[in-house]
């Protein structure tokens, strides 16, 4: 299979593609100026703790402060305010743990207290960063957990003799107490030497770690996760990878220094595009704007729409164009099993998280029912993000969560609106026509001989001249008023601005 990296900078963004046999297949923004928080270990400082959420505030040192639930909170490998006694249990045992679950969160914060915590979730919206305790650091093929000392391997290694394999070369590395680790996707098939190297760089930075804490006084970064590019080599180079192609030449040196130090031994070869445009070049582009659209159409000539919203992403599929066979089960079958490879691939594209309801078109047959939820799931298997799929329910309907890390690409690229306020649509002319003489009968009430100056947009003010003449005519009589409708082109359509004239 041919797979492509390529990444691209234009000013202060960084994007980043993956294409296998032509087709994007994954897609990541960055903003250079952007404040990154995922992965990042921060020294913190409890600002609120409260019981009835079983929740704390902390104090990060940023724009806006960390939440830290209670399960977050327990087992930390770094507990500043922890005297060791060897005469009491190992505070990772199975009995004190047991005995922590049920702990409140102020029996285990105090405000004013400091702590170490990683950032889990990215602030969204108007929701700050997750914060946890149980830290997790990522290298190319392992996960370091500090503070639990079990191996585990990823679910998608799921031949029995690989699984075996590592479990069996982990038994002869020598690693050190007090950490665990657990073995990523990408390590099937690798050698003693590869898990070597990733322990020693895991260990390096742990230790780095540790010696910033003991010098760097809360709230304060400790640790910060690398940026996209090295995320990128990190999690996206493998065999499978024939090029990775860069748009400059900084970002081609950065890549190289980048290469050099954390994968010594890989041959990919980095080559630097002399063109115009990188995604142009290769045919990608009109597919990355693609993903910025509500409405994406199937070859069969169905089409699937996607709704975001903060919580809850919708979509639903529709044979739009697609007649197929002279059996409609047929027909709604295959546009189905097309839209949920499809749908797969935009969760990806898009970095959508959450929960998630797709609308697939209902059938009748319990055996096509159950080869789309198959189909379904094997296409959400190779995304890298947490998810969790319920069976079709009777009304056809597949919910599921997958892993909200950072804000979708549409709410980084796209601000709400100023026009509708993110409502999506606006008042029509004739709505705001009957609503100015409504607000008119409002604003004149029981008074008596007023001037009136009305402002709306220019349309509306041709709507109600020529539609609502008659009952703005009545109004003046019963008023005894003069009103005068003004239209003004810098106002927005559900604008109306009364004024009374001496």
């Amino acid at each position: 299979m041919k797979r492509l990296i390529l990444i691209n900078q234009e000013a202060n963004e960084v994007q980043a593609a993956v294409v296998e046999e032509g087709k994007l297949e994954e897609f990541y923004i960055e903003r250079l100026d952007a404040v990154r928080m995922f992965g990042n270990i921060y020294k913190g400082r409890v600002k609120t703790v409260i019981r009835g959420m079983g929740a704390a505030f902390i104090n990060l040192g940023t724009q806006k402060d960390g939440f830290l639930y209670v399960a977050d909170a327990l087992r930390s490998p770094v507990d500043l305010d922890a005297e060791p006694d060897p005469e009491h249990e190992d505070p990772r045992s199975k009995e004190s743990r047991r005995a922590m679950r049920h702990k409140r969160i102020d029996e285990v914060l105090k405000v004013g207290q400091e702590l170490i915590v990683q950032v889990v979730k990215e602030p969204i919206s108007t929701k700050g960063p997750r914060l946890t305790t149980h830290f997790s650091i990522p290298a190319r093929y392992l996960v370091m957990i500090p503070g639990d000392e079990k191996i585990g391997i990823s679910g998608r290694i799921d031949d029995r003799k690989e699984r075996d394999r590592i479990r069996s070369l982990f038994k002869q590395l020598d690693i050190p107490k007090g950490v665990g680790f657990i073995v990523r996707t990408a390590a099937g098939g690798k050698s003693e030497n590869e898990f070597t190297r990733d322990i020693r760089y895991l260990i390096k930075t742990w230790k780095r770690i540790h010696d910033s804490i003991a010098h760097k006084k809360a709230p304060n970064l400790i640790h910060q996760e690398l940026g996209l590019v090295e995320r990128i080599i990190r999690d996206h180079v493998n065999e499978e990878t024939d090029t990775l192609v860069v748009s400059n030449k900084d970002l081609l040196a950065k890549i190289n220094r980048f290469v050099g130090l954390y994968l010594p031994k890989n041959t990919i070869q980095v080559e630097l595009f002399k063109g115009h445009s990188l995604f142009e070049h290769y045919n990608i582009a009109k597919e990355i704007n693609k993903t910025f659209q509500k409405n994406v159409h199937l070859k069969s000539g169905g089409y699937i729409v996607i709704q975001q919203t903060e919580g809850l992403v919708a979509i639903d599929v529709n044979t739009g164009k697609f007649t197929g066979s002279k059996d409609l089960e047929e027909t709604v079958f295959k546009t189905n099993l097309e839209a949920a490879e499809e749908v797969a691939r935009q969760m990806r594209l898009r970095d959508m998280g959450g929960i998630i309801v797709i609308d697939f078109i209902d059938m009748e047959r319990h055996d096509h029912r159950r080869e789309l939820f198959r189909v379904f799931k094997d296409a959400v298997a190779r995304d890298r993000a947490k998810t969790n799929i319920l069976p079709i329910s009777e009304l056809g309907l597949v919910e599921m969560t997958r892993q909200r890390i950072r804000p979708s690409h549409e709410s980084s690229v796209f601000d709400n609106c100023q026009y509708c306020a993110g409502k999506g649509v606006v008042k029509s002319i004739t709505t705001m026509a009957i609503e100015t003489i409504r607000e008119l009968r409002k604003s004149i009430g029981d008074s008596r001989h007023r001037i009136v100056h009305v402002y709306v947009h220019p349309e509306v003010s041709k709507k109600v001249l020529d539609h609502e003449k008659r009952p703005l005519q009545d109004l003046e009589r019963a008023t005894q008023s003069r009103i005068f409708i003004f239209g003004e082109a810098s106002l927005h359509v559900e604008d109306l601005n009364i004024t009374f004239v001496k």
